[in-house]
């Protein structure tokens, strides 16, 4: 059966083109266009969309790209030294809530096949993994054959896995180029395969076996997120000569999944000088061929452990409004410890203003209604209606009820004598009458 991408080569309208066309507000033929060109991409993997699961739950499809709304992705998973398949549900079900369009399973620790298949047999968003934590599972990186990679990523497409983090564009001629830099590598897939290619004194196995991992992706129509293997962790090693090597790399993998009938993302930094986010977009879309770019981040300071929701939201906000697709959010527990329940809630929250700061800028269609909607409440001092209308109206309605618990037509930052809007209303009034 043909794939997403070949569909749309071939002019064929699917109903996740119509469904992402419904919901981004476009025209059905320009998504169509879009998905052709490769420069949207439908994470939908043919099993998820069946609902291949005990409990039916169907993936709701997405679009990803630049004629696209931003979406943002939330990263959950266990780790040897915390595993809760029913925690990690809960993960799922906030980011969710809370707006995250996709979610990867990271884990790392407990039944990870369990845990992955109760994820997806749980989620109406696109589910993302990355292979090679689940490869190592019980064993050292150097005892890792390619037979072993190829089976995980065939049985992980089985399950109902949306799209796939392979960091094939990592070379074995690259690694001289991670001299110079503090950090190193910080990516875990990335440090991983260079061990691994370090071992064996062997090229990139996910690179030589792409197309056969191509043909797997094709056949359950699992999307590639080209991972970035080489990403700089620290301010210090942005935009160096190993980053921009393997992003070299990563266009040349997008021009041979296509070929092979696959939809691709490439991922992108990592920690950026804030001046620097711009020339990194428009870098990606130029190697990539316009191919969706997945960024973490950019976080755009190193100094704010706990703080890191904020340090890359601000990060995201710009690289979403020069072209990044999908910002994969970072929560308070970045470079510290897993992600709470909690973490993640305000991970997405800060993400989904990114986002959405950035859609309004671009002005896509509807994008600024309910901003609108709700200036309008403010002017009326309708505070039903602006909690109604707040993305957190819960959040909202409990720190205004801190100070006044009945819904007055002031707030108690001004009180009503001085309240603003209470003036400015009557100026209006008293200017009316004139």
């Amino acid at each position: 059966m043909p794939t997403q991408y070949e569909q749309a080569v071939a002019g064929e309208t699917t109903p996740e083109i119509e469904r992402v066309a419904q919901r981004e507000h476009l025209d059905t033929e320009e998504v169509r266009a879009e998905v052709a060109a490769g420069r949207l991409v439908i994470p939908a993997n043919r099993l998820h969309l069946a609902g291949c699961n005990e409990t039916g739950v169907k993936l709701d499809p997405i679009g990803i790209g630049r004629s696209a709304t931003v979406k943002i992705n939330a990263n959950i998973g266990a780790s040897p030294d915390s595993s809760c398949q029913e925690l990690e549900l809960m993960k799922l079900q906030w980011a969710v809530r809370y707006g995250a369009d996709a979610v990867m399973d990271l884990s790392t620790g407990g039944d990870l096949d369990e845990i992955r298949t109760h994820l997806i047999a749980n989620s109406t968003v696109p589910i993302g993994t990355v292979p090679i934590y689940s490869m190592i599972a019980g064993r050292d990186i150097e005892e890792l054959t390619c037979e072993q990679m190829l089976a995980t990523i065939e049985k992980q497409a089985r399950q109902g896995v949306d799209f796939f983090t392979i960091h094939a564009g990592l070379l074995r001629e690259h690694l001289d180029l991670v001299r110079p830099r503090k950090m190193g590598i910080v990516s875990r897939g990335g440090s991983l395969l260079a061990k691994w290619m370090l071992h064996h004194n062997r090229q990139n196995p996910l690179y030589e076996m792409f197309d056969e991992i191509s043909a797997i992706c094709r056949e359950y129509d699992v999307a590639y997120s080209l991972g970035d293997g080489l990403r700089p962790g620290c301010l210090a090693d942005a935009s160096d000569d190993a980053q921009f090597a393997e992003l070299a790399t990563l266009g040349e993998l997008v021009a041979r999944a296509r070929a092979s009938g696959v939809q691709c993302m490439v991922e992108g930094p990592g920690h950026i000088p804030f001046d620097q986010i711009e020339m990194n977009m428009k870098r990606q879309e130029q190697l990539c061929d316009g191919a969706p770019f997945y960024v973490l981040g950019p976080i755009v300071t190193d100094i704010f452990p706990g703080y890191d929701h904020i340090t890359s939201a601000i990060g995201a906000t710009m690289a979403a409004y020069y072209g990044a697709s999908f910002l994969c959010y970072v929560t308070p527990a970045e470079h510290l410890t897993l992600p709470t329940p909690e973490d993640v809630r305000t991970g997405c929250i800060a993400y989904r203003i990114a986002a959405h700061a950035a859609d309004i800028a671009h002005r896509r269609p509807g994008s600024r209604d309910r901003d609108d909607a709700i200036s309008d409440a403010r002017a009326e001092l309708d505070w039903a209606k602006q909690f109604e209308l707040a993305f957190d109206g819960e959040a909202a309605k409990e720190i205004h009820h801190r100070d006044m618990p009945a819904d007055e037509d002031y707030c108690a930052m001004c009180g009503k004598r001085w309240c603003a809007v209470r003036l400015s209303r009557e100026v209006k009034d008293a200017l009316e009458k004139k």
